[in-house]
């Protein structure tokens, strides 16, 4: 039998297919907009300079300073260069750290968002801003944050490095478990859920391979958008908490630490959720919380919070801020509990669940 849901749909407009991103211009002019600024992070200046000129008149400038966790003092910034452009629109060119900033300007003003992803992440299509401010990230969700349009063309992730391509499917895909548990699932969210698990799956280990296989590089994005669309309509639990403490917190890399705690928080709440995993289970081998951190070792996934700089030490604070404020997760939480997980994503060990 079917249990009692509720669901709504994302009213975003996505557009896929390779070669869409010649078609910013025209969805500026469908939006009702003639003045756009095109964000992006130092590293990608010169593509978002570059979309500027392809967009033409329609275009009034670049904000190339979009950094990880979107700290509030960077969104302040932008919005000052917005204002004095007086930009009508913003083009976020890039992943999670520009999605954020173009994200936090619309939640401040209201401004209409196209977005042209070049990575996994999945946030382009959630109502979800996770952003810092004095060492502390926090999580807003508003209808304001969601982007309008959002135009996936493959050939935008061809020169997302293989070590990117592989975290940032990670972390699309622990939008995906998290889905499946969630006390506001919904059939057809569990569905998009395993839907993007699979894509993931399949186009992961090709890319690691061959990183230029394009029907390979069109399922990652796929799947992005599916486990992206299932954080934008259900709630989330440990795995997202624990990883906005760590990047808040610590400033260790968004899709890295996500990637490397996924295998254990899903773990963590496997024999939990069990009867809601299942389906997951199956994609990886039976074992979600071993079958997921095999999978991530075989595309050449970091496995350890060492590999990033967080010292054994700095774990009792960790998890000190990850249970400070309650929060529902499908197995209890407790302080020890969180500190053994820790521990042992810190070691690199291969989960048990």
């Amino acid at each position: 039998m079917i249990r009692r849901f509720s669901y709504a749909g994302s009213p975003a407009q996505i557009v896929f297919g390779a070669g869409s991103r010649n078609s910013v211009a025209e969805w500026i002019g469908k939006a009702g907009c003639r003045r756009a600024l095109v964000l992006s992070t130092p590293h990608q200046r010169a593509d978002a300079e570059a979309l500027a000129v392809e967009i033409g008149p329609l275009a009034c400038g670049v904000f190339a300073g979009a950094v990880m966790h979107t700290p509030v003092d960077v969104t302040e910034t932008a919005m000052k260069v917005a204002a004095d452009m007086r930009a009508d629109c913003v083009v976020s060119l890039g992943g999670g750290s520009t999605i954020g900033l173009g994200k936090a300007i619309a939640y401040r003003t209201d401004l209409p968002q196209i977005v042209v992803p070049t990575t996994y992440a999945g946030s382009e299509v959630t109502p979800i801003l996770g952003q810092t401010e004095a060492g502390r990230k926090t999580t807003v969700r508003d209808a304001k944050i969601l982007p309008e349009i959002v135009i996936y063309d493959p050939t935008m992730t061809y020169g997302l490095p293989v070590s990117l391509s592989v975290t940032s499917g990670l972390n699309a895909m622990a939008h995906a478990i998290e889905a499946l548990y969630a006390r506001d699932r919904n059939p057809i969210s569990s569905l998009m859920a395993l839907e993007g698990l699979s894509a993931f799956k399949r186009s992961l280990p090709v890319i690691a391979e061959s990183p230029e296989d394009a029907d390979a590089r069109g399922d990652a994005l796929y799947g992005a958008w599916l486990c992206g669309s299932v954080l934008g309509t259900v709630g989330m639990a440990l795995h997202h908490k624990i990883c906005h403490t760590l990047g808040g917190s610590f400033d260790l890399p968004h899709a890295e630490t996500h990637a490397v705690m996924l295998p254990h928080t899903a773990a963590f709440n496997a024999a939990a959720a069990a009867p809601e995993l299942a389906a997951a289970a199956a994609i990886f081998g039976g074992s979600l919380g071993g079958g997921l951190w095999d999978f991530a070792r075989a595309i050449g996934a970091p496995l350890s919070l060492k590999q990033f700089g967080l010292r054994e030490e700095d774990l009792d604070r960790a998890a000190g801020i990850a249970v400070e404020n309650p929060y529902w997760n499908p197995r209890p939480i407790d302080r020890d509990s969180i500190r053994q997980l820790l521990q042992d994503v810190w070691q690199g060990q291969r989960p048990a669940g």
